[in-house]
């Protein structure tokens, strides 16, 4: 039987855990569940009081914290080290942990200090035979792989978006609260601060329910044999801030930039979708001006409700690739499309204004 320990950190609020921290719980039940194991949880924070109470009901035989200002901000040396002991005191032989930018820095170092071994981009993990066996996407997300290990402890660092949610009732929780010694050395990196983008220029919203995807269509000369560029990004930016959609490129229009062609200003690698191992979780995607090529469409197979918008009537999106293929112009469809939820924007406005009143 395996002792299978749930790891998670509390967000920047510092009252509950992220969201893919619970999708990571909810995996983390059905294997214990399925096996026949106990399950343990930990938490790092600087107050997880709030954190290990939201999760009380989940049903773990015990919740291990270690807290304290200095565990508030990411640091490798003072993340790894609480990870660690919370490994150590709970003897888990299984470690499943959310891949946040926080554990995906530390989790490969801890497996390593305790001779383990780790796994990441994990998708999905079921019980065969008796065996814990857990999954992810190779080769540009063309081939999925099943692994089993046989090191313990095995540390799986789970990709979002690929398993519902834990949710339950929260409770008072009884957390055992371990203690980390810290020297002055791992103390030594301080964090002075956060820089993040202004809300107008973040295009890459991971929790978005849409995906705006932009081909190199936008960039070619139109009907007018013209390239319209700066338009072309006017109205990509506007869609994107007024549905707080995430942005997503084709490889043929992030590569113009090298190619001394015309190009959009905010477009970067980040945001190419296929070919390079990204695969979006959104709900929703609209692809516009592009061609519905194979890289592209792979990069699209969490997406459940594909869309496109292509004048022509034959492009791949058209073959079987797009639930909704609407041939029109990109141009004249997407700023109707802005016009019509500016017009929303205003009215919701006028409608809490009268409200309020």
């Amino acid at each position: 039987m395996e002792k299978i320990l749930f790891l998670a950190h509390v967000d920047e609020s510092g009252t509950t855990l992220p969201k893919a921290a619970y999708e990571a719980l909810g995996l983390a039940l059905d294997l214990a569940a399925k096996s026949n194991s106990s399950l343990t949880i930990g938490l790092i924070g600087e107050s997880v009081e709030a954190a290990a109470n939201s999760v009380a009901s989940s049903g773990a035989a015990r919740i291990l914290t270690v807290a304290g200002s200095d565990f508030a901000k990411p640091r490798y040396a003072t993340d790894a080290a609480a990870a660690e002991a919370i490994c150590r005191a709970s003897e888990a032989s299984i470690v499943l942990a959310p891949a946040t930018s926080r554990f995906a820095r530390i989790v490969p170092g801890v497996s390593v200090r305790l001779s383990g071994q780790a796994d990441t981009h994990v998708t999905s993990a079921e019980v065969c035979d008796g065996a814990i066996t857990a999954s992810r996407w190779f080769y540009r997300q063309r081939i999925e792989g099943v692994i089993q290990r046989q090191a313990r402890p095995w540390f799986l660092l789970l990709d979002s978006g690929c398993h519902e949610p834990w949710q339950g009732t929260a409770g008072l929780a009884n957390a055992e609260k371990l203690t980390v010694d810290l020297s002055a050395h791992a103390k030594r990196t301080t964090v002075t601060g956060i820089r993040s983008p202004k809300s107008e220029a973040q295009t890459i919203r991971p929790d978005a329910k849409l995906l705006f995807v932009a081909g190199a269509g936008w960039t070619k000369k139109q009907a007018d044999g013209k390239v319209h560029a700066e338009d072309a990004e006017a109205l990509i930016l506007g869609f994107l801030n007024a549905s707080k959609a995430s942005l997503g490129g084709s490889k043929s229009l992030v590569d113009q930039s090298g190619e001394q062609q015309a190009v959009l200003g905010f477009m970067t690698h980040l945001n190419q979708v296929g070919q390079t191992g990204s695969t979006p979780r959104h709900p929703k995607g609209l692809s516009t001006c592009c061609h519905g090529e194979e890289p592209h469409v792979v990069g699209w197979r969490f997406i459940h409700e594909r869309r496109a918008v292509n004048l022509d009537p034959n492009c791949g999106w058209a073959r079987g690739k797009a639930d909704v293929l609407y041939v029109a112009d990109a141009f004249a469809l997407m700023k109707r499309v802005n016009e019509l939820l500016t017009e929303s924007s205003k009215q919701r406005q006028e409608h809490a204004v009268v409200a309020a009143g």
